[in-house]
């Protein structure tokens, strides 16, 4: 794929753009944390990373703590929640009472969740929602009474989409890691049928529907074309590989204008 940079003129005409399906993109900075981290001190800013990402375009935050903190720290949620001025997401896993907690202390727009195990290194699977449904259910109502809006990750698997809709979720986040290593094999729309049908039915049981995992600026496009009623995508490791080359600004309105 020819990757095209945008000039600053061009950049603040793309945030012009009013088009009513266009999915919003959050940012997902967790790998500046990671950096951070393997250093030490407070380089790169994962505060500053927020604000500029905002300032670039980004419509949205995402961070997704791990009980170990092996990126993005317990504490950098409690101070984003004080500057991200779009919507703030957090991503975790709600069987650890940590998270639970933090998000009900925080009260982010959304609250993600993922069925990470403590070993993974990121996300690999989407819930069952059939067989974790008492969890769910009680999890959905905990944090829609704080407030916050409810999205679970799941797999496009008609039977855990249906799951989704009867323990009450608003959302669903269509797991795509499995769009992404279709994209490269098969025909493009092959590898997109499964997504755009469990969208359809997503949206027919009344879901709003997020999608992430593997996204870039290559597969990017055709999902968004492909897949109807997508409100909102999250993309980190992609985006923010992308940035060491083309520059984190650039890269934003890139995928700004792969949603377009």
């Amino acid at each position: 794929m020819h990757i095209a940079y945008l000039r600053r003129g061009q950049c603040k005409t793309l945030k012009l753009y009013k088009i009513l399906d266009m999915a919003r993109l959050s940012v997902n900075i967790n790998k500046f944390a990671t950096l951070r981290n393997a250093r030490g001190g407070n380089n790169p800013d994962v505060i500053k990373a927020a604000v500029d990402a905002e300032q670039f375009g980004a419509q949205g935050i995402t961070v997704h703590p791990r009980p170990d903190e092996r990126h993005i720290r317990y504490e950098d949620v409690r101070q984003l929640s004080k500057v991200v001025t779009t919507e703030f997401n957090i991503e975790g896993n709600p069987k650890e009472q940590k998270f639970v907690e933090l998000v009900l202390e925080v009260r982010p727009t959304q609250v993600t969740l993922v069925p990470d195990t403590t070993d993974v290194l990121t996300s690999d699977a989407g819930w069952d929602t059939k067989r974790e449904a008492t969890f769910l259910k009680e999890m959905m109502q905990t944090f829609q009474q704080a407030g916050i809006r409810t999205s679970i990750f799941v797999d496009p698997v008609t039977a855990h989409i249906e799951g989704a809709a009867e323990v009450g979720t608003d959302r669903i986040e269509l797991y795509t890691e499995a769009y992404a290593k279709a994209y490269k094999q098969k025909p493009a729309e092959e590898a997109a049928k499964s997504y755009q049908e469990a969208a359809v039915l997503a949206h027919q049981l009344g879901l709003g529907i997020n999608a992430g995992h593997d996204l870039d600026l290559n597969n990017l496009s055709f999902f968004k074309q492909q897949v109807p009623h997508l409100l909102e995508v999250s993309i980190g490791h992609a985006l923010i590989c992308d940035a060491l080359y083309l520059g984190f600004e650039n890269t934003i309105q890139l995928y700004l204008r792969a949603l377009a």
